[in-house]
């Protein structure tokens, strides 16, 4: 009996240790994953070059990742996509495919407390996943990306923001041409934050204080 209760004890020692380290790690996966999905966001705009400059709405087909608020207040989550038919939103065949398993980058459902369904990308849950609450964007410039939604790349990978709406112009317009770095923080369900900076001009995206993430 004295060697049970020797063996419980030590056992919830070990899993009052293990648990910080659990956070931690939910926390690192985030992170992460989100730097990866700014940055493959970047390389699509790279690879694809959105420019019909014949087109008053050409800039709504920047490649562009956003974060926004599931129905019924069931969490966030993020989306990667292009507004190729410049309709103003990002329809299913716009959304950009999740490299490791092919599935949409985007969420068209409404309730997303359980994740999404089998057709989309369980990496854009960051409610669901991760527990982020919250997402904040400010940023430096005389055109910052404060109080976004979104950031979007053109075609030399440099980030932009406020370009889905009519630029009113079919003539080159840049607009929208961020000239400040933007920081995206992140709220965990614990309270504790996390920052992720895209560099002005050449869209490098790391963790706030640490340039070489």
């Amino acid at each position: 009996m004295l060697e049970l209760v020797f063996v419980i004890v030590v056992l919830g020692i070990l899993a009052s240790l293990a648990m910080p380290r659990m956070d931690r790690d939910l926390k690192q996966e985030a992170v992460d994953n989100i730097i990866s999905d700014i940055r493959y966001t970047q390389h699509l705009a790279l690879r694809d070059h959105k420019q019909e400059f014949d087109n008053a709405q050409w800039q709504r087909s920047f490649w562009r990742i956003g974060f926004e608020n599931c129905a019924n207040a069931s969490g966030l989550y993020e989306y990667i996509g292009t507004d190729m038919n410049f309709g103003g939103g990002i329809d299913d065949d716009e959304a950009a495919l999740d490299p490791t398993n092919g599935k949409k980058m985007i969420w068209s459902g409404a309730d997303c407390s359980d994740g999404g369904d089998s057709n989309t990308s369980d990496r854009l849950f960051i409610s669901h996943k991760y527990g982020i609450t919250g997402v904040a964007f400010t940023g430096t410039g005389t055109n910052s990306c404060a109080n976004a939604q979104y950031i979007g790349f053109d075609r030399l990978g440099r980030p932009h923001q406020g370009f889905a709406g009519n630029n009113g112009s079919d003539e080159p317009d840049y607009a929208s041409y961020l000239d400040g770095n933007c920081t995206i923080t992140f709220t965990m369900s614990d309270g504790d934050t996390f920052g992720i900076t895209v560099q002005a001009e050449t869209g490098h995206v790391f963790i706030v204080g640490n340039e070489d993430s």
